[in-house]
């Protein structure tokens, strides 16, 4: 492809709107254009690398021996109200009417629309398992897409379900997955680390992600530094330290702490560390409060917390409920005496009083004392709270340092991560509601066992962007790179576009796709612009070389320069490409 020919248009300034490199730079490069908020073009140069994402997919998927299908986006909104989803799903749904009032979505994930087909041709457990994909644009209505291509409202995406007699061929399935997805991303050049997650609005019993590490993910990643274990924050848990036996500790005493409301106030006031106080939070769910006691260091987890309520719905409780509910002013809750203080009347729903495990990690504490402006100290965890099984959760988020649940002698590290990959166990979330079926071996009908397989294409190529780039532009992998090399034409003699018509046509003719920049340009701009597109090797010939019968080339993610000769110069660099790879 010649440059002067082709639609690339490069930027020196960012978008307004670019909060992380990828963005940026795609931008920057040519490679998409947004449109409006959170919906983008992909232009010729960007096209490529995302069709080599894709074609990375589906090229590991067939080879895993899963089908490609291609499934509608407009989903009738009768097959999200069999499995309940249509109401719950949130206005990140985009639903919409036909000429005859049917309701339908535009499908931001086809577990209904996959449901209903394999309903339909599969009957029989001869016919199973099977695993059935396609790559297919999505719409989800983000309240605030940014990030480019990272948090879009359309977005290209690969999902994949799979389909089963019982659990334990789903679970090889599901490794057979974990093992293709780990490949797909190392043949996109990216380090990706697969971690325990949450399951989220898809449903299902367990799940992993898939993330690239980068600085600007918007995920953290949990890891413990001497063995394999990973998640992602919402999942990660930690090994309880063990603190031995309690030492003889005083009665529980008052202590004025007049306006002293946050942990780090009272911990202050009264001389200990934030660690050495019990904070107590009340959350509203749907059957009434959730009254939460954890270390004061430590921060509680919504998502945990609401998995292990089992709550459509929570949040924070306004300072007036805690008020309502308790009579005592945020700030000044605390476990000790806490019965006592409930408003019944008022509630009018259950409450319930939960422990983090970090308050087992606690001998002797400071907790609100249950009226304005008084904390208590000298409370002894396992003298005046009623810890039991029942009420011991793990509702925090790790924090780095802690011991890892898995192993001895590892500590949790946290780092950030982008999500590119989801894969989920979903059992009997859908089949059951969508009726989906087989025949047994003794003519009984059972339902199908589930589990669905989901990459960000888009996502994925952003992150690579993410991952490798310095302050010139993007350095792309080779398998992502919409060229393998970038021929740079310095001067426009007759000799020399000769010269450059045989390297380009040469380079083709071995498989190497190069990008031929003709253009009449200065060599400061054509250095500029290859550094931002960032192929992995640039080729130059100008006056200067050819009267030596020479090159030069660079390797752009090391900068190495050097000189090659014009006979044999095609070797030389498919030389070069392997090493930049």
């Amino acid at each position: 492809m010649k440059f002067s020919k082709s639609l690339i248009h490069t930027y020196r300034e960012a978008p307004a709107d670019a909060e992380v490199i990828s963005h940026n730079l795609l931008v920057r490069a040519g490679m998409i254009r947004k449109v409006t908020a959170g919906i983008y073009e992909y232009l010729p140069l960007g096209l490529k690398s995302l069709k080599k994402v894709e074609n990375i997919i589906r090229n590991e998927l067939n080879r895993a021996g899963c089908q490609e299908v291609l499934l509608p986006h407009l989903v009738p909104g009768e097959l999200w109200k069999e499995s309940d989803r249509w109401a719950k799903y949130g206005k990140e749904l985009l639903r919409l009417s036909d000429r005859h009032g049917r309701e339908y979505c535009f499908g931001p994930t086809h577990e209904e629309t996959i449901c209903d087909l394999v309903r339909h041709v599969v009957s029989s457990y001869k016919a199973l398992p099977q695993n059935l994909y396609q790559i297919q644009t999505k719409f989800r209505d983000e309240i605030r897409p940014r990030f480019g291509l990272m948090r879009g409202r359309e977005f290209l995406m690969k999902d994949g379900y799979s389909f089963h007699v019982d659990h334990e061929d789903l679970d090889r399935e599901y490794k057979n997955m974990f093992a293709t997805y780990k490949r797909i991303f190392e043949r996109c050049g990216l380090t990706a680390r697969a971690v325990d997650a949450d399951t989220g609005a898809i449903g299902g019993k367990s799940s992993h992600e898939f993330m690239v590490i980068a600085q600007t993910g918007e995920d953290v990643v949990v890891y413990c530094s001497a063995c394999d274990y990973a998640a992602n924050l919402e999942k990660a848990s930690c090994r309880t330290a063990n603190v031995g036996a309690a030492q003889e500790i005083s009665a529980v005493q008052e202590v004025h702490t007049p306006g002293l409301k946050t942990v780090d106030e009272v911990a202050a006031f009264l001389k200990i560390k934030p660690q050495q106080m019990i904070k107590t939070l009340v959350y509203k769910a749907d059957q009434g409060f959730i009254v939460v006691c954890t270390a004061g260091d430590r921060e509680v987890s919504e998502i945990k917390l609401q998995n292990i309520a089992k709550a459509e719905a929570l949040r924070l409780a306004t300072d007036e409920e805690v008020v309502s509910f308790t009579g005592v002013p945020v700030g000044f809750l605390g476990p000790v005496g806490l019965d006592a203080c409930i408003r019944k009347t008022a509630l009018g729903a259950q409450w319930w009083l939960v422990y983090d495990h970090s308050v087992k990690g606690i001998v002797e504490a400071a907790t609100g004392a249950n009226r304005a402006d008084y904390h208590v100290v000298h409370v002894a965890v396992t003298r005046d709270l009623k810890l039991s099984e029942d009420n011991l959760v793990d509702v925090c988020n790790v924090i780095e340092g802690d011991p890892c649940p898995h192993c001895s002698s590892g500590q949790l590290k946290l780092t950030r991560g982008i999500e590119v990959g989801h894969i989920f166990k979903l059992g009997f979330r859908y089949s059951k509601p969508m009726k989906v079926t087989y025949l047994d071996n003794e003519g009984k009908e059972q339902p199908v066992v589930m589990g669905t397989y989901g990459i960000g294409v888009g996502r994925t190529m952003a992150a690579s962007v993410e991952q490798n780039h310095d302050d010139k532009g993007i350095i792309w992998p080779r398998a992502l790179a919409p060229f393998d090399v970038h021929l740079i034409q310095l001067d426009h003699t007759d000799a020399i576009t000769q010269e450059a018509q045989k390297i380009y046509d040469a380079l083709w003719g071995a498989g190497i796709e190069a990008l031929w920049d003709d253009r009449d340009e200065r060599a400061g701009v054509k250095f500029n612009d290859a550094d931002l597109i960032g192929i992995p090797v640039q080729v130059i010939i100008g006056k200067r070389g050819l009267q030596k019968g020479t090159l030069e080339y660079k390797i752009r993610r090391t900068s190495q320069k050097g000189e090659a000769p014009l006979l044999g110069a095609v070797d030389i660099i498919a030389g070069l490409l392997n090493a930049a790879a």
